[in-house]
């Protein structure tokens, strides 16, 4: 799946609008997310159905879906909370499926008042043990992403594959989250290393500082070692979709078309 990839989320306008600008600029993969596919306020029937339409839009312009962010939270106050949760991520994966993809960048969860600290580690080794026997029989991979403060720690992220123990699961690489969660960049570096080996999906992103000082950029223009980043996925032989994050204050059409060049000058 080598290829240049862009991301959905943060980027203005339709999801018509998002395929559009992916397929002029030349990108040859899109990163969508479960709202795309799974309106609010739909069932799932009706989800399948703009599924359909989805697919049907990617394949007239030519791109495929290198993942489907899969927007689970596992960071539940009740049993019944989590059935739900894992009812729901394995209703996503169908979709993803029909959309082309069979992996899924997932989260672990949100913190939130009633779900102190300590618990995060069980119920997310609950949520993800829950969906294990699926993934595997169906042939899905979730992939978690370092994202927010719950999971961006390279080895929290280990951990937790390690304790469910899947074949399945592995990472999502957000090259800039461990930076903006407020490690220093000597010990990001050490993260991509420690991380490389489980990486099925990854998010080029730069920016510099952390947390509330946190400045997005494009690629190249930050303080994140993004070459550093490549060699440590390169040396395990990666081979997913390099998919383009930007959340810089300019223009984000154009922060993405410079991380389009960015990636064709160091990636080929």
């Amino acid at each position: 799946m080598v290829g240049f990839g862009l991301v959905h989320y943060n980027f203005p306008g339709t999801l018509e609008e998002f395929l559009d600008y992916a397929a002029e600029t030349g990108f040859a993969y899109a990163e969508i997310i479960a709202q795309d596919l799974w309106e609010k306020g739909t069932d799932y029937e009706a989800a399948v159905d703009n599924t359909r339409r989805v697919k049907a839009m990617l394949d007239a312009r030519g791109l495929k879906v290198s993942a489907v962010a899969a927007q689970n939270d596992f960071l539940v106050t009740s049993q019944r909370a989590m059935e739900s949760q894992v009812e729901r991520l394995k209703q996503v994966c169908r979709l993803a499926e029909m959309a082309g993809t069979r992996l899924l960048r997932v989260d672990g969860g949100w913190a939130k008042d009633g779900v102190p600290e300590e618990k995060w580690m069980e119920l997310m080794i609950d949520g993800f043990s829950h969906c294990k026997d699926f993934i595997e029989n169906e042939n899905f991979q979730l992939a978690l992403d370092n994202h927010g403060l719950v999971t961006n720690d390279a080895d929290r992220q280990i951990a937790l594959f390690k304790a469910v123990d899947s074949k399945n699961m592995g990472a999502n690489l957000d090259t800039m989250n461990y930076r903006w969660a407020g490690h220093s960049l000597e010990v990001v570096n050490g993260f991509y290393e420690k991380i490389a080996p489980w990486v099925l999906h990854v998010h080029m992103k730069d920016g510099r500082n952390c947390l509330a000082e946190y400045e997005g950029t494009a690629l190249g223009e930050g303080e994140i070692d993004l070459e550093w980043a490549v060699k440590c996925l390169k040396k395990v032989n990666y081979q997913g979709a390099w998919c383009v994050e930007y959340e810089g204050k300019t223009d984000s059409r154009e922060g993405y078309r410079k991380g389009l060049e960015w990636l064709r000058k160091h990636l080929g």
